[in-house]
């Protein structure tokens, strides 16, 4: 739902001073921030946290039915991203934070059934439900240790109506996307979406086993088709059009107080050269898909150490993604869903070959496989076939590394976590070289715009 937020910051400048003023009385003001006490220091650059809602009062039957959005909305929140806006105004990062995080909210009074409650664990959407945009605030920032500036609400209908508004985005699909869930049916290809197909395409969570992660990825490859359409389509720059476009999408939008007419100018007027190449996505990087809670269920846990560096260089305002010339990938690497610079690898060597174990960890690590450069020698040297053990929940993973040892056999093995284990057989053959479907993904999987629109 972040797109309107692109749209609004584009176009702000393009127009005077009045039509702006006009267009903040349509934006409905709450106030997070009341009463905040132990917040973060102040950072350098404007955070703006854009919370998704699941609001659909206002779509019509007809919508409900065709993009299968039956049933009542409820008072929680669908997406929550945490956009950087840097000092220079000359980049955008926004990070996505998983709905299921597991989160701790701090002491306060639920807004709903007005019942006191201490700190306790919860999916982080939850805060929103308990305490509202102010709660859903002091646990992002007690999660991030980011001061958040701003804070924007959307829901499904502005997100809808800016996107008709804007006479639809395209987005490129590489393989078919099929979602039974939202309808979602895209074959291979180019495809312009209108308003309600590109709620199919950014809420879709059932296309494979990256469930909510994949989701979160697809909305950031959105965002930037968006900004790209705003950008080269003559919105930002028509008065009357952007007028259409955001009097038709802020009917929608809730916002702080502070987030008024001179803020939107000021931010505009220092972002007039603003492009997809001025964006970079990427989400939290995750620790454990499946971490259990006992009366909250399976949560999505946070790397403490990843998490903990990406946040960091928020505050110190530097970007996720540099901008940096890649090295060509070598023309026989097999393409794999999960880049190998975000999969931990543990080597064995199973066989009675000195020094093969150091071999293989150094080859896998060469071909971008983060290993724990500590190979150890396992068994009795009895090992035939070269083997993986993985935790079900890191799949892809394993089926990543596995492209890179032709005939390896993947074993699962339940609570294993997120380090892979390669036990090396007596038919090892070598390491195959690999990369990733996106070659943009790195440390943090973070992408810039002009990376991810279609060419």
């Amino acid at each position: 739902m972040v797109t309107s937020l692109s749209v609004l910051v584009l176009g702000v400048g393009g127009i005077g001073h009045a039509v702006v003023t006009n267009l903040d009385t349509g934006i409905e003001r709450v106030d997070p921030f009341r009463d905040m006490k132990n917040r973060p220091g102040d950072s350098n650059g404007m955070n703006i946290l854009i919370v998704g809602t699941d609001g659909r009062d206002k779509i019509t039957p007809e919508q409900k039915k065709k993009y299968r959005l039956g049933g009542a909305g409820c008072r929680c929140t669908d997406t929550i991203m945490l956009v950087h806006i840097s000092e220079d105004r000359e980049r955008a990062s926004v990070v996505s934070l998983p709905r299921d995080s597991y989160a701790v909210i701090p002491e306060h009074t639920d807004a709903t059934t007005g019942k006191h409650h201490k700190t306790h664990p919860v999916k982080l959407n939850a805060a929103y439900s308990e305490g509202g945009p102010a709660l859903t605030v002091r646990t992002v920032e007690h999660m991030t240790k980011v001061k958040i500036d701003h804070y924007l609400e959307i829901d499904f209908t502005s997100f809808m109506k800016t996107v008709d508004a804007v006479d639809g985005v395209e987005v490129c699909t590489a393989r078919p996307m099929k979602d039974s869930h939202t309808g979602l049916n895209l074959p291979v290809g180019t495809h312009k979406l209108n308003g309600g197909q590109a709620l199919q395409y950014v809420r879709a969570r059932h296309i494979d086993g990256a469930a909510d992660l994949g989701r979160m990825q697809r909305q950031q490859r959105f965002l930037a088709a968006l900004v790209h359409r705003a950008s080269s389509s003559g919105v930002v720059l028509n008065p009357v059009k952007f007028r259409r476009v955001t009097s038709t999408m802020l009917g929608s939008v809730r916002a702080d107080k502070g987030f008024g007419p001179e803020q939107m100018l000021t931010l505009r007027r220092a972002m007039r050269g603003f492009t997809p190449a001025s964006s970079e996505f990427t989400s939290v990087p995750v620790g454990d898909v499946g971490h259990h809670v006992k009366g909250v269920g399976s949560t999505v846990k946070w790397d403490p150490v990843k998490s903990k560096k990406l946040f960091q260089l928020l505050r110190e305002d530097k970007p996720l993604a540099p901008h940096r010339p890649e090295r060509p990938e070598r023309p026989s690497a097999t393409p794999v869903d999960v880049s190998p610079q975000q999969i931990r690898v543990q080597v064995d060597n199973g066989t009675l070959v000195t020094g093969l174990g150091d071999r293989v960890d150094k080859a896998l690590r060469g071909t971008g496989f983060r290993t724990t450069q500590a190979p150890r020698n396992t068994g009795k040297g009895q090992v035939r076939r070269t083997y993986v053990t993985y935790d079900p929940r890191w799949d892809r993973s394993a089926k990543s590394l596995r492209a890179a040892l032709p005939g390896a056999e993947l074993r699962p093995v339940k609570n294993q976590g997120p380090t892979l284990r390669v036990v090396v057989g007596a038919d090892y053959k070598g390491v195959t070289p690999v990369r990733a479907h996106d070659p943009h993904q790195g440390e943090f999987g973070a992408v810039t715009g002009d990376q991810v629109v279609c060419p």
